[in-house]
């Protein structure tokens, strides 16, 4: 744990403050309008929705009470309800008001009691625009607020622990959530939560403190798993934990947010639906950086955003760009799916949306949003230009390359366009890369089309695989060694890291890279310099890493054998390289690919597949991936002698395996000529040929067999 001595009178003075805009962060969705007030009705936030429903700009909402907007016949109504209101807990129903521009407007709201001390949530929902026709299926102008504001509304558990993780304060909807009332829990280490989930207590207690120091050292992190109640159910509960600092940034606690996710744990895939099934020409494409200190707000833009866009500098420059206002309404519940994954996982999928330019025309985009800080919130977003996304080389038939950047990545599958997208959307920036995925998915291509399409194209691509260095030598090859480092270290040497300065550094099975040596490379890559072995002096460097493993790091994580700090430190940006058996359909490409070129290769000319091997490659789950698919198709361009191509298919079938393994020799001859006979069209000649035999001795096999013309 972080060295920071507790201070709960510090937490309990600034920690409400700092838990109330955690809060916001999480709650306050693009669009949907919500306001936090406190007993008096009297607004402490707003979102930007709540200021478009009622409208003023957010700014303005914040110290205006809800009567101010209320009809005037209403206001007794809302008196009443309050008072209830505050007994209950929660309410639901129908407000009557009139907005800044003199509308009148049917609201439902969904109330929530003590967000905070004194502090309440409402959701709200304009029942005027049910009844005019939103939903052209059924109208909910008569289902109840809960049925029609988002259905991420929910208890929050809001806590307040001090450094050692031990809670300090109670609030919000801990006591209906966990069932413990503030007294029951305040005191008590927050393992008490995970109470009779496990056996191994050391083991609970090990990885709570981690998640906390990860919390420390990132400011925040989101995580998931089961957590207990008091009456003994359990729940699969988000938790997201932000650090608490004072002035001079030493850790006083911990702000953490808990949420019942059970509903969509069993879900979970549906998070990431609705992603986008592209075919990208990186190449061709704009890559804008957008940063924003607010939801909405976008007073930081690119400016080939701009240009995209039809904007100006000095449309920025006077208050910023409204994200909303670029974004078309159809669109709201991808962003706020994004917004939900953001907090979950730190960063979401990249998804297919339009943007609204200055002139009211529409471009196609691809976004993918990660989330900076918490407090205050601060989000990132790349923007890629879809407007050239059909421009794409076909080989022949189904042979897919997506240009010179991605050549040698050969399909058309989802799985693949999906890991050329993500792969074109980070390429242009210098953010550290994991590549992960089985052994011979094509790792190392990605890595390559990376560097290709990134700016340090022209530089150098520098390799090392981890796995293939001895151990005692592997720092030498990262960094280096002075002359005289060691017995036997005659002269200075280079290591990778210098080899690849200004250009990109590739590691692959980083996952081999012995605990021993992580925390150097974890320092090269947080200082950006280090030492050679045996030397003093600090080299700088700018280098681009990326990083590949066909190991679970996660599981090595909880082994001890991989640091937690190093995996974080990598894994900024994710990609995944399918498996081939999770995309059949690039096999038959894959084959006439690799058929063509060791055709070439060795000076033959093969320009068929037939349709038995086609299945029968197809069918294969292929557990050396692609380079076992490779392997066995220039195995085949060897034996084969014509035009088609003739595959041992017995290694990929278990029933031709089965046969050989009980036919006789007699049997076994028979079926192989009379294959090769149907291949060749029944033409003894051509077949023949194939065989190596002459046509006669072909014959006189055949009649010792009793084939005749009629079997073929």
């Amino acid at each position: 744990m972080a060295s920071a001595i507790p201070n709960s009178t510090w937490l309990l003075a600034n920690g409400p403050r700092q838990l109330e805009l955690l809060f916001r962060a999480i709650v306050f969705q693009p669009g949907v309008p919500i306001l936090i007030v406190d007993n008096d009705r009297k607004s402490r936030d707003a979102s930007v929705g709540a200021g478009k429903l009622l409208g003023l700009p957010r700014e303005k909402l914040i110290g205006r009470y809800l009567d101010d907007f209320a009809e005037p016949d209403f206001k007794s109504v809302i008196s009443e309800r309050w008072r209830e209101f505050l007994k209950q807990g929660q309410q639901e129903g129908t407000l009557k008001l009139v907005n800044a521009l003199g509308s009148r407007q049917e609201v439902k709201y969904l109330a929530k009691d003590n967000v905070l001390p004194v502090r309440h949530l409402l959701v709200l929902s304009d029942k005027t625009a049910d009844r005019a026709g939103d939903d052209p299926v059924a109208s909910k102008a008569n289902e109840p607020a809960s049925k029609v504001v988002p259905p991420w509304v929910q208890d929050y558990a809001l806590c307040l622990l001090d450094a050692e993780g031990t809670v300090v304060a109670w609030y919000g909807g801990s006591e209906r959530l966990y069932g413990y009332t503030s007294d029951e829990a305040v005191g008590q280490p927050s393992s008490f939560l995970y109470s009779g989930l496990s056996s191994d207590e050391d083991a609970l207690r090990s990885k709570l403190e981690d998640s906390l120091r990860r919390a420390a050292a990132g400011g925040h992190i989101g995580a998931e798993g089961w957590q207990a109640r008091k009456d003994g159910s359990r729940f699969w509960a988000n938790a997201i934990t932000m650090a608490l600092k004072n002035d001079q940034g030493e850790l006083q606690g911990f702000a953490r947010i808990v949420r019942d996710f059970t509903d969509r744990h069993e879900r979970d895939e549906k998070l990431r639906r609705s992603r986008a099934k592209l075919r990208l020409s990186a190449a061709q494409s704009t890559i804008a950086g957008v940063a924003s200190g607010e939801f909405d707000r976008v007073p930081e833009v690119n400016d080939t955003l701009l240009e995209m866009l039809g904007y100006s500098r000095k449309d920025v420059a006077d208050g910023g760009l409204n994200w909303q206002d670029l974004t078309p309404p159809e669109y709201a519940a991808q962003d706020s799916l994004a917004h939900e994954e953001c907090l979950r996982f730190g960063a979401c999928s990249p998804y297919q949306k339009e943007m609204i330019r200055k002139d009211g025309n529409r471009v196609p985009v691809l976004v993918a949003t990660a989330v900076l800080k918490l407090s205050p919130f601060r989000w990132i977003t790349f923007v890629q230009d879809l407007r050239e996304q059909d421009r794409i080389e076909s080989l022949d038939e189904d042979v897919v390359e997506v240009n010179e950047g991605f050549a040698e990545m050969v399909g058309g599958s989802a799985a693949l366009r999906r890991v050329i997208q993500q792969a074109a959307l980070v390429a242009p920036t210098d953010a550290t890369v994991l590549i992960l995925g089985e052994t011979g998915t094509g790792k190392e291509l990605v890595a390559r089309a990376i560097h290709r399409m990134s700016p340090r194209r022209n530089l150098p691509f520098i390799t090392l695989n981890c796995a293939a260095i001895p151990t005692g030598l592997l720092e030498s090859e990262l960094f280096g060694y002075e002359r005289g480092a060691f017995t036997g270290a005659l002269s200075q040497k280079i290591g990778r890291f210098e080899m690849a300065n200004h250009g990109t550094l590739f590691l692959d099975e980083v996952g081999d890279i012995p605990l021993d040596l992580q925390p150097k490379l974890l320092r090269a890559l947080q200082e950006k310099s280090f030492e050679r072995l045996g030397g003093t002096r600090t080299i700088p460097i700018d280098v681009r890493l990326v990083a590949a493993t066909n190991r679970n790091l996660t599981e090595m994580m909880g082994n001890k054998l991989f640091r937690s700090d190093l995996y974080y430190r990598l894994k900024v940006f994710p990609i995944t390289t399918p498996p081939l058996r999770d995309r059949p359909e690039d096999i038959p490409v894959l084959a006439r690919h690799f058929t063509k070129q060791y055709a070439a290769r060795m000076g033959r000319q093969i320009d068929k597949i037939p349709a038995e091997t086609l299945t029968a490659l197809t069918n294969w789950h292929w557990p050396g991936n692609v380079r076992e698919l490779e392997n066995f198709i220039e195995r085949s361009v060897i034996v084969s002698r014509g035009p088609s191509l003739r595959a041992p298919l017995a290694e990929i079938r278990p029933d031709m395996k089965q046969a050989a393994s009980t036919a006789t020799l007699e049997q076994v001859e028979r079926d192989h000529i009379l294959r090769v006979l149907k291949e060749s069209g029944g033409v003894v000649t051509t077949a023949a040929t194939r065989l190596g035999l002459h046509r006669t001795t072909l014959n006189a096999i055949m009649r010792k067999l009793g084939i005749s013309r009629k079997d073929v």
